[in-house]
């Protein structure tokens, strides 16, 4: 029998064992008992192989009757089938999850287009004096391509069959190919659009907008720390990723540029505009060669038309609320309101009583203090003028900052261009047609959501509309793709709402035994820190990551740890991408790793099991390491979403 089949065994073991010691004899067992085993019965079925979302099902019904049977026998059947109806009603009256078919169909479409290719080859030539560079553009291509699809098996697969050859043949070593291929697939579960954000905000009840925004600078450190270790690595033991050679960097140029770079200068932006003013370019068409330089100042011109932008923002002057009707008050504080405009009190006027004295108009014009005098037009003329509708309004002073800025990008764009070879032209043109199509589709569907533009289901249409557009473009939309795209998305979201709905009648079967009632009073009465709770709760999120996936510890167990947390004070905003970073250990962790069964599933024989679980540890390490660090900087998941939703 094989290794892993004991370890699974092993725990499936120790799970009963525990139920068993733990809870007390049949005769004293009370209904939080059985929702605790309840519990163990789920996780050592799943375990087993039953399919989860059935078996949550299955074990919520059953218990649910025994809850209901104990309270009233006559009712306990129609009881628990009005509880399967109106928990599977809930599920599909959510809005929240109409996103998640939209956001797999785009994935899927995407994954047909055939862009990871291209985008592989450009970012190898891109990070090619880089140390470790075909594995820094492994995880690089994975983390785009994964959070373009969401789908970890398929970025796996595809870049097992392109990626581990490639290393493999430059003499890259297999557990750090293996780790790279398999860590920088996981990375679509977490940076957005991430249908895992999108299934515990819906768990959790907590706006799938600030998980989004939450998670994108997580993502990104998390992504970083990656590509910084396979560095050091490949700086420490260059043996264990050699560097390119010169042959392998070298990118054949077209006639074009070999002419040009030739007779007038290796820069793009000397050579072009020299052949373009000058008479040796008889043998280059012109039109070639100010498509080119459109090309090649296409950085300029984007880095202008964004400090464009943000010029006009940071100068915007301050618009005035122009309150129509207020007229002068003309005396000022020390002139009485007249009765019937004053809302307060009066004093009374009595007949017959003393009355003030007939006015003098030459001894009140003298008697009138400065105060009420009305003030002179020219000082009220700015203020006037501001407001006055129509009127130009003065620009708010550039700020300091924005200079800097400006110079600092300015510096960056002569370094750019003052080493901007025909080479680099060529590897430019290739990341124009694979890279950043993909990125303009991820930031659009990202920046209407993050930006309150759309929902999170509009921006999901969006990107599916967007997928159908990219696949169009690369010419790979047919009627086989599309049918394809469209029965894996049918059968993906089948999965996840048959998933959720087991979830509900099982979380609900949970509480009517009152098995959360008895976590919570033995949480509570451990008497824990929101420092140890916190620790607690991670802890056992990363063993549970072992024998689960990242659906059923969501589904099943964020139920359980959510209701504890205002008794700690801890928000589930920041809980869930504490979660969200834990969670990527389930698909690195064995025995039911599924990142190294994909991967194995197309390596080629010699590359064995172990050396693909020996080459994720580091990963998992790293994982840890992520989130120790925004445990103790928060700021790196809550400054966004804090920034645009304060």
């Amino acid at each position: 029998m094989k290794k892993e089949v004991w370890f699974g065994l092993t725990i499936m073991a120790g799970v009963v064992l525990a139920a068993f010691i733990l809870l007390p004899s049949p005769s004293e067992m009370q209904n939080g008992h059985l929702g605790l085993l309840m519990l163990a019965l789920v996780v050592v079925a799943i375990m087993l192989g039953f399919p989860t979302a059935f078996t949550l099902m299955g074990m919520g019904m059953v218990f649910a009757w025994i809850a209901y049977k104990s309270q009233n026998p006559g009712l306990a059947v129609q009881q628990t089938l009005d509880l399967m109806v109106q928990r599977t009603f809930s599920v599909m009256s959510n809005d929240v999850l109409i996103s998640i078919p939209l956001f797999v169909f785009m994935g899927y479409l995407i994954e047909r287009a055939n862009l990871i290719e291209k985008l592989f080859k450009s970012m190898h030539l891109a990070t090619a004096r880089v140390p470790g560079s075909l594995a820094v553009a492994t995880i690089i291509t994975c983390a785009i391509f994964a959070t373009a699809t969401g789908i970890v098996g398929a970025v796996v697969t595809l870049m097992g069959l392109l990626a581990l050859p490639a290393m493999l043949r430059a003499g890259y070593s297999v557990q750090l190919s293996a780790g790279a291929i398999t860590a920088g697939g996981c990375l679509g579960i977490l940076i957005p659009p991430s249908v895992m954000l999108i299934v515990y905000g819906a768990t959790a009840g907590v706006s799938v907008v600030k998980l989004y925004a939450g998670a994108f600078f997580p993502g990104i450190m998390l992504a970083t720390l990656y590509v910084a270790y396979v560095v050091i690595i490949a700086k420490w033991k260059p043996h264990l990723a050699p560097p390119m050679s010169a042959e392998d960097r070298r990118v054949p140029l077209p006639a074009f540029a070999e002419i040009v770079s030739t007779r007038i200068n290796n820069k793009v932006l000397p050579g072009l505009i020299g052949a373009i003013k000058g008479k040796r370019n008889a043998d280059v068409p012109m039109r070639t060669l100010v498509n080119h330089l459109f090309i090649a100042l296409l950085p300029a011109l984007t880095v202008a038309v964004i400090m464009g932008v943000v010029f006009v923002k940071v100068t915007e002057p301050v618009q005035r609320e122009v309150v129509e009707g207020l007229e002068s008050m003309g005396g000022g504080f020390n002139e009485p309101p007249a009765a019937e405009e004053s809302g307060g009190l009066q004093e009374p006027t009595a007949e017959g009583g003393l009355q003030p004295p007939p006015e003098d108009p030459a001894a009140s014009a003298a008697l009138t203090p400065p105060a009420a005098v009305p003030a002179p037009a020219p000082a009220a003329a700015p203020e006037t003028a501001a407001a006055t509708p129509g009127a130009p309004l003065e620009r708010l002073p550039v700020p300091a900052t924005f200079w800097v800025a400006l110079a600092s990008v300015g510096v960056a764009l002569g370094l750019f261009y003052a080493y901007f070879s025909f080479a680099r032209l060529e590897i430019f043109k290739m990341l124009l047609g694979s890279f950043f199509p993909l990125a303009m589709m991820i930031l659009a569907v990202l920046g209407t959501i993050v930006f309150g533009l759309a929902t999170p289901t509009e921006a999901a249409a969006m990107g599916s509309m967007g997928g159908l557009l990219l696949a169009a473009a690369y010419r790979k939309l047919n009627m086989q793709v599309l049918k394809e795209s469209v029965y894996l998305t049918a059968k993906t979201s089948a999965m996840v709402c048959w998933l959720f709905v087991g979830s509900s009648i099982f979380s609900a079967a949970f509480a009517l035994l009152g098995g959360q009632e008895l976590i919570n009073q033995w949480v509570l009465s451990m008497d824990l820190t929101p420092v140890q709770f916190m620790i607690l709760a991670q802890v056992v999120i990363f063993l549970l990551g072992w024998p689960l996936e990242w659906t059923e510890i969501i589904v099943i167990f964020m139920p359980i740890f959510i209701p504890l947390l205002p008794h700690f004070g801890i928000d589930p905003l920041f809980f869930g991408l504490l979660v969200a970073l834990n969670l990527q250990t389930a698909f690195l962790s064995p025995p039911v790793a599924m990142a190294a069964f994909y991967l194995k599933g197309v390596s080629p024989p010699h590359v064995t099991l172990n050396q693909i679980f020996a080459g994720m540890l580091p990963f998992m390490a790293i994982q840890v390491l992520a989130i120790v660090l925004l445990y103790i900087f928060p700021a790196i998941g809550l400054w966004l979403p804090e920034m645009l939703y304060k």
